[in-house]
């Protein structure tokens, strides 16, 4: 897969990275990933995956844009209010970078559809906010032995999930949580959260799926990032299996 004289030009800045290069830049024009819930974390995770030249992105979700909407979610406008999410990302992908091949799709994800629309992309970002839909994408992207990228947050803090599913003997989202959590034990409606945290869960969220593209650097498999950014502390857990 050959890069254009544009493209080169558009991603000249990374591709002068000694882990990027031509080749690297090859790889991800031809990578395919799937960005589930285009909230908080799918929003700034859709936008810079499609700057860095991600070949083919897949959209979900079924949700229209509410104004309570906007102060997180970084694709949206005021005069978005009302219009599918799935929409308004497309459209704001396209005129980011053309280049990038959109598969959108305006549904709620659930055991019926997500094995057909996962199984032909690489690696699957959740940005769901609810348990259940977590521990579904968990579910079959381990059956599909896909790479999985979950991230969740709540007033300062945040976490990012990171499994490499083609890999054998790794743990997966239940051996954080080990049964479901209830959904209505920590919401953003009821707790409350900080739109900053979103774009910075959410780019994370990007920027693992990149490492695993171009394999470089340490990724965050069996591994979650905890992150309070009120009091600015960082950390990084293994998971058991």
């Amino acid at each position: 897969m050959n890069l254009r004289d544009v493209e080169i030009e558009r991603y000249s800045r990374q591709i002068i990275l000694k882990d990027i290069g031509i080749i690297g830049q090859k790889k991800l024009k031809k990578s395919k990933i799937l960005i589930i819930g285009l909230g908080g974390l799918g929003c700034p995770a859709a936008e810079y995956l499609s700057r860095a030249g991600v070949g083919t992105i897949g959209l979900i979700d079924h949700d229209k844009i509410s104004l309570t909407n906007i102060h997180r979610q970084s694709m949206f406008a005021t005069n978005d209010i009302k219009k599918y999410k799935v929409d308004v990302v497309k459209q704001r992908i396209k005129k980011v970078n053309s280049h990038v091949n959109i598969k959108s799709f305006k549904k709620k994800i659930n055991h019926f559809n997500i094995k057909k629309i996962i199984k032909s992309f690489d690696i699957i970002i959740d940005g769901t906010d609810n348990f259940r839909s977590k521990f579904l994408i968990n579910k079959f992207s381990k059956a599909l032995k896909k790479i999985f990228i979950s991230g969740a947050i709540g007033k300062f803090d945040g976490h990012v999930f990171g499994f490499d599913f083609s890999k054998k003997s790794k743990p997966c989202l239940e051996s954080f949580y080990q049964t479901m959590p209830d959904d209505d034990i920590t919401t953003c409606e009821e707790d409350g959260v900080i739109g900053t945290v979103a774009g910075v869960i959410g780019n994370i969220q990007a920027n693992e799926a990149i490492k695993y593209i171009l394999d470089v650097g340490k990724c965050l498999n069996g591994k979650v990032l905890i992150i309070d950014l009120l009091n600015l502390e960082f950390r990084i857990s293994n998971l058991m299996k």
